[in-house]
C-alpha cells in the first residue's frame, strides 16, 4: 500500500474534551452492522468481559481509525510542490507508517476470526475521528498549511505525555491500543495465520501474527511510530525518525526537535515550510456547483478511491497478496486526478479544488 502513495518554541498543547459517556454512533465504522460503539464504551467494558468478540469489534474500530488518517495526510503530501523537500519526506514516511498500521490491524482482526470491512469504514470529511477518539478534533481535507498541520495532523497524533498535551478525559489512540494489547493477553484467543497477508510497506514488513509476542510487537510499533513512547521522545527516535506527532511538530515549528538543558524543544536545524498547491478546505458534503470538467475529475478520483477500498476488502477476504498489490496499483492511480484538481482554481477564488474522498455509496 505504501508504494502506491509514495512508497524556539515549546510544543503546542492540544485542546481537550470530555469523553463519551455512552455508546454513540461512530464515524467511519461499518454501516452494514449499524452504529459501532465509541472507544469510551469499549473501554468501559470490564476487563474480564473483553473476549474474542470484544477484540473483533475493537479491531474493526482500529481499522477505521488507521484508515481515517490516510486521506488527510495524502492531501497534505500531494499539495507539496517539491517532493524532495524535508517536509515532503517526513509526510511520505508517515503515510507509509499509517498504511502499515492499517495492514497490521487488519491482520490482527483476521487472526482472531474476523474480517476487515474497509470500504464500510471510510470516513466522510470533514468529521470526527472514528470511535469518538480525540472528540475535539475535526478532521478535514486541505492542502498543507501550518494550521492544517497543527489542527489536524498534530491533533490526531498527540500523545498523553507532558511534552505534547495535557491529560484529557477523552481516550487517546494510545489508550485504545493499550486496551487492545491487554485484552489479547487476558483472553489469549486462538490465532491463525490463514487469511493474513505479508507485504513490505515502507520500511516495515507486514507479516502474519500468530502469538502474543507478535501482537505485543505489532502494537508497540504502532504506538511508538505514531504517538511516541510515554517516557521520552528519545525512545521514539531509535531509528533516527521522530514519532509522527513530533515529525509534524517539526514542520509546524520549522525546526527539528532537540533535547536542551530546558527539556525537549523545537530549536534544532531548520525545517523550511514547503511551497504548496493552494488546495482549499473541502466543505461538508463535498464540492458543489463544479463545472462539468471538474466534476469529471472528482468522479474519476472517487471511483478510483472506491476501487481501492473494495480491492483491499477483497485482499483480506481472500488472503491473496496479488489482490493487495492490485489495490496498490489502484491507489497509485488516485494521484493524477488529485493533482489536476489541486491545480484548478475555485470559480469564486479562495484557493483550488482538491480530492474529497467521498465514501462509496454516498
Amino acid at each position: 500500500m505504501a508504494s502506491a502513495a509514495l512508497t524556539a518554541a515549546a510544543p503546542v498543547t492540544a485542546a481537550t474534551g470530555p469523553a463519551a459517556a455512552a455508546p454513540v454512533p461512530a464515524a467511519g465504522c461499518p454501516v452494514t452492522t449499524g452504529p459501532c460503539p465509541s472507544v469510551a464504551s469499549l473501554l468501559a467494558v470490564p476487563k474480564d468481559g473483553r473476549d474474542a468478540e470484544w477484540l473483533k469489534e475493537s479491531l474493526q474500530v482500529a481499522v477505521a481509525l488507521e484508515l481515517a488518517t490516510i486521506p488527510p495526510y495524502l492531501c497534505g503530501w500531494w499539495s507539496i510542490e517539491d517532493r524532495s523537500s524535508q517536509a515532503a519526506r517526513l509526510i511520505r514516511r508517515i503515510l507509509a507508517d499509517e498504511m502499515y498500521h492499517m495492514g497490521v490491524v487488519c491482520n490482527l482482526l483476521v487472526a482472531v476470526g474476523g474480517r476487515p470491512r474497509i470500504a464500510d469504514a471510510a470516513l466522510a470529511y470533514p468529521g470526527p475521528l472514528p470511535g469518538g477518539v480525540r472528540a475535539e478534533v475535526n478532521v478535514y481535507l486541505s492542502g498543507l498549511t501550518r494550521s492544517y498541520v497543527h489542527d489536524v495532523m498534530m491533533a490526531i497524533e498527540a500523545p498523553d505525555v507532558p511534552l505534547a498535551r495535557q491529560a484529557a478525559d477523552a481516550p487517546s489512540i494510545g489508550d485504545f491500543y493499550d486496551a487492545l494489547l491487554g485484552a489479547f493477553k487476558a483472553a489469549a484467543p486462538v490465532m491463525t495465520a490463514r487469511g493474513q497477508l505479508s507485504e513490505r510497506i515502507g520500511n516495515d514488513v507486514m507479516e502474519p501474527v500468530t502469538d502474543l509476542d507478535g501482537v505485543e510487537r505489532s502494537i508497540e510499533i504502532i504506538k511508538e511510530q505514531g504517538e511516541g513512547t510515554a517516557s521520552s521522545p528519545a525512545e521514539a527516535f531509535g531509528d533516527d525518525h521522530p514519532a509522527h506527532y513530533y515529525a509534524f511538530g517539526e514542520i509546524y515549528h520549522g525546526r527539528q526537535l532537540r533535547e536542551t538543558e530546558d527539556g525537549w524543544q523545537f530549536t534544532g536545524a531548520p525545517v523550511p515550510f514547503p511551497a504548496t498547491r493552494p488546495m482549499a478546505r473541502v466543505p461538508a458534503g463535498g464540492w458543489s456547483g463544479a463545472s462539468t470538467a471538474v466534476q469529471g475529475m472528482l468522479d474519476q478520483f472517487d471511483t478510483t478511491y472506491a476501487k481501492v477500498l473494495s480491492t483491499l476488502d477483497a485482499a483480506w477476504t481472500d488472503g491473496d497478496p496479488r489482490t493487495l498489490r492490485s489495490a496498490v496499483r489502484a491507489m497509485g492511480a488516485m494521484e493524477a486526478p488529485a493533482l489536476r484538481l489541486m491545480e484548478t482554481a475555485l470559480p469564486d477564488g479562495g484557493g483550488n479544488y482538491g480530492p474529497q474522498f467521498r465514501p462509496p455509496g454516498t
